[in-house]
């Protein structure tokens, strides 16, 4: 807040860095969903072979993950397991990795692509889904990423944020701690209207101190769930509160755009400020595919559309 105010545009240009940029989060969402063209868009893709697409497409050290050593990156930490030769879901799984390092973020995070080829199907993409979170991570991640799959995949068909979350939920234990925070928050956006309240309350009970890691999958889900309930349904002010919020800003800024993208569509993206002309459509994939490195949004969109009609036979 001290140095950019609330979040309503680009920073890029006060912080002095480029917008487009080569970026974990974009190239894992695109590039591990590969997985399905790769084995013929079965309805029936196994972790393993998810895990084999991370090790076709992953240069060492060089693309797509945070290389962050054995035990402190979740994503390399994975990658050694399947390089090491332990299959999927071994490989992401909290009885070989701890628990702290299999509930950070990243299974959140790469989930999108899983619902955009499952338009209006959660229920169908919900095992794919969480075939892919288990590559790398366990337990409330997996949760965390079934939940916005199935908030993605519905959204192409209801726009209804409550009933989005209804239907969601639905897919997780009622046990998990991501379910009973979703139903806090929810109580707590219906009681208190200042979004920023709301978020000292997400501070003081699911903050960082409160969990292990470098990006815990509990506080950021929690921004996520906090912004769409106080987005009051604008592509624009939902993004600004869960930028301005602050903790993983690319990771949950990802989730909640796709999110509002897929549900209010391009006239909800163009209400606001200009978002798409500073992009001009770029778009980066660092992978071992360098004929794919330099794509586009546009791109990008037919290899999604064309495994999800595949899928849908």
């Amino acid at each position: 807040m001290e140095e950019l105010g609330e979040i309503w545009y680009y920073v890029h240009e006060k912080r002095r860095v480029p917008l487009i940029v080569t970026d974990d989060d974009i190239s894992g969402t695109f590039t591990f969903l590969r997985a399905l063209p790769d084995y013929d868009n079965r309805r029936d893709l196994t972790p393993a072979q998810i895990a084999q697409t991370w090790l076709n497409y992953i240069l060492e050290q060089r693309t797509i993950l945070w290389w962050g050593g054995m035990g402190n990156s979740t994503e390399h930490t994975a990658f050694l397991r399947l390089k090491q030769g332990i299959p999927a879901p071994q490989s992401g799984s909290m009885a070989l990795n701890s628990k702290i390092v299999a509930e950070q973020i990243g299974a959140q995070i790469f989930i999108d692509g899983w619902a955009m080829v499952a338009p209006g199907d959660p229920g169908i993409r919900r095992g794919s889904g969480r075939r892919a979170a288990s590559v790398s991570h366990d337990g409330e991640a997996i949760y965390g990423a079934q939940v916005i799959a199935a908030i993605e995949a519905q959204a192409f068909v209801e726009p209804d944020l409550n009933k989005l979350l209804d239907l969601a939920v639905t897919f997780i234990p009622k046990q998990s701690l991501i379910y009973r925070l979703i139903g806090q928050l929810r109580e707590w956006h219906a009681a208190e209207p200042d979004w920023r309240k709301t978020r000292a309350q997400i501070a003081a009970q699911y903050g960082y101190d409160k969990y292990g890691g470098n990006c815990h999958i509990i506080p950021n889900h929690a921004l996520i769930i906090h912004a769409l309930l106080h987005g009051d349904d604008d592509f624009q002010k939902t993004l600004m509160i869960v930028n301005t919020c602050g903790w993983d800003t690319d990771c949950n800024a990802g989730n909640v755009g796709c999110i509002m993208g897929i549900k209010n569509g391009l006239p909800g993206i163009m209400a606001g400020p200009d978002w798409r002309g500073p992009v001009a459509d770029r778009m980066y994939l660092a992978t071992a595919d360098g004929g794919r490195a330099i794509t586009d949004a546009l791109t990008e969109s037919y290899h999604v559309v064309n495994s999800g009609r595949a899928l849908a036979r």
